[in-house]
């Protein structure tokens, strides 16, 4: 069976490569066009995935526009019966449309819970204790086709969206090769989703990234968890916009005006809210390097009022 791989960032990797180490005949890797970035913008980026075909001597192709004639022109050309797709874009419905047997998409949730862009992230921020990966057929509305196979995983007490993110990436390559598998043998049995349970992971921005300490503790730091190590959450302190990578909390009654800063000026630093205090652990103030908060109170002096404790 030929097969047509579509994906672009290192979550996608080890989809392709447990297909190609079992033998299927990938036809064509479909990946983001090259960028350029670092220092100057003058380093030429490409995709994890492009590096990864390029090590295998796979075909690619980087379109600009996937709904170019073009393009499209290109891809039938290579007359694939099955187009996977782990972390790329949306697709034209003369893309998706194209393969005998359809184009199945890896999602980073149990669809149809988190729909959307950021899944991974957005499944911590809301407390959950599981997740999962599923794999999909893909159709018109986005997030929305038959569900093929659904594997669930916990989500542990500490983990970050960059610990989740690494779990699932293995589980989603074996769900992806089961998904092949199926196809190939004709085992395929597609389940419709409940659009009853549907819940959304919309795309995450400045405004639903930044840390509301009027929140409970707890709700606080699966926030910051659910965003580290990227995009990160983010607070004013001491006026400035400020990135919080690792925190705890303490629960304590106190009185104090949600946002005070307690300190020592050495070891520790805290910020009260709604029900105790976020012991900040790891931060990245604007304009500086990403410090632990011992090395930080080193060399930084609050212009603000702070209290001791």
């Amino acid at each position: 069976m030929k097969i047509i791989f579509m994906g672009t960032p290192e979550f996608a990797v080890p989809s392709l490569d447990i297909l190609y180490q079992s033998g299927y005949n990938i036809v064509g890797v479909i990946t983001s066009v090259d960028k350029y970035g670092g220092r100057g913008r003058k380093t030429l980026l490409e995709s994890s995935i492009k590096k990864y075909a390029q090590a295998k001597g796979l075909k690619i192709l980087q379109p600009k526009n996937l709904k170019s004639p073009s393009f499209q022109n290109e891809l039938k050309a290579l007359a694939a019966d099955l187009q996977i797709v782990v972390a790329f874009r949306m697709l034209p419905e003369g893309v998706w449309n194209m393969p005998k047997y359809g184009t199945y998409n890896l999602h980073g949730s149990l669809l149809p819970r988190y729909r959307g862009a950021a899944p991974i992230n957005w499944a911590i921020i809301n407390g959950d204790k599981t997740t999962g990966v599923t794999s999909f057929k893909l159709k018109h509305k986005i997030d929305t086709g038959s569900i093929l196979i659904q594997r669930e995983l916990p989500i542990y007490k500490d983990d970050t969206a960059g610990d989740l993110h690494d779990r699932m990436k293995w589980i989603g390559a074996d769900v992806i090769l089961e998904t092949v598998r199926r196809i190939e043998s004709g085992q395929e049995v597609l389940q419709e989703q409940n659009e009853k349970e549907v819940s959304h992971a919309p795309k995450l921005n400045k405004e639903n990234t930044e840390i509301n300490l009027s929140h409970p503790g707890e709700k606080i730091i699966d926030h910051i968890r659910g965003l580290s190590p990227y995009p990160t959450a983010w607070l004013n302190l001491d006026g400035k916009s400020t990135q919080i990578l690792q925190a705890a909390f303490v629960p304590e009654a106190q009185n104090m005006k949600e946002g005070t800063i307690l300190t020592d000026g050495k070891k520790y630093l805290r910020i009260a809210c709604s029900d105790g205090y976020i012991d900040i652990q790891e931060l990245k103030m604007s304009g500086k390097k990403k410090l632990p908060v011992k090395v930080f109170l080193n060399g930084y002096t609050f212009e603000s009022s702070t209290e001791e404790m």
